[in-house]
């Protein structure tokens, strides 16, 4: 996916929930932060997005821009709606949010994890392709390991899991 595509699918996004405010969960909320993101990190053909204000209508935009609509085959991308609660976050990622507004978003300003809160969430999902995405943002120097801890201290999750990402995130980082 490309900033321009994502910038499409929060204009979308906010017409279809009537919400000038849409929230962007997935891995592709990165190009908040880094719009010319590495292309490695870029692999993804969808946004996992909800309306800020309105997130019941989350299911609005799934049926009408997500995976296998019209508009997912006429644009080769789509938006996944999904809830609040979809990825584990650590306490006050909604105060690092990367907001992207501009003539192609018409008004509508998506809301991007920071790139520390969007690698907390893809360590916890645990999927080979969140570790997979988690190993890019440290090859390219996109992520700090002192941050990532922190962060993953200020995350409610059981001590179990907690004790997992630590592991992975000490071995992503060694030399």
């Amino acid at each position: 996916m490309k900033r321009s595509e994502l910038e499409h699918l929060i204009r979308a996004s906010g017409e279809i929930a009537a919400d000038n405010e849409i929230i962007i969960i997935g891995s592709q909320a990165i190009l908040g932060q880094f719009p010319d993101a590495p292309v490695q990190l870029l692999l993804s053909m969808e946004a996992g997005v909800y309306p800020k204000n309105h997130p019941d209508k989350a299911d609005k935009i799934d049926s009408a821009i997500g995976e296998g609509s019209l508009f997912h085959e006429m644009n080769g991308y789509y938006a996944q709606g999904v809830g609040k609660k979809t990825a584990l976050l650590p306490a006050d990622w909604e105060g690092r949010l990367v907001a992207v507004s501009n003539e192609n978003t018409n008004g509508v300003t998506g809301y991007c994890l920071e790139i520390h809160d969007l690698a907390i969430s893809k360590l916890i999902a645990m999927r080979p392709k969140d570790l997979e995405f988690s190993q890019e943002l440290v090859r390219h120097n996109l992520i700090d390991k002192k941050t990532l801890l922190r962060r993953l201290k200020q995350t409610d999750i059981e001590n179990s899991i907690r004790r997992i990402a630590q592991v992975r995130i000490n071995s992503f980082f060694k030399s």
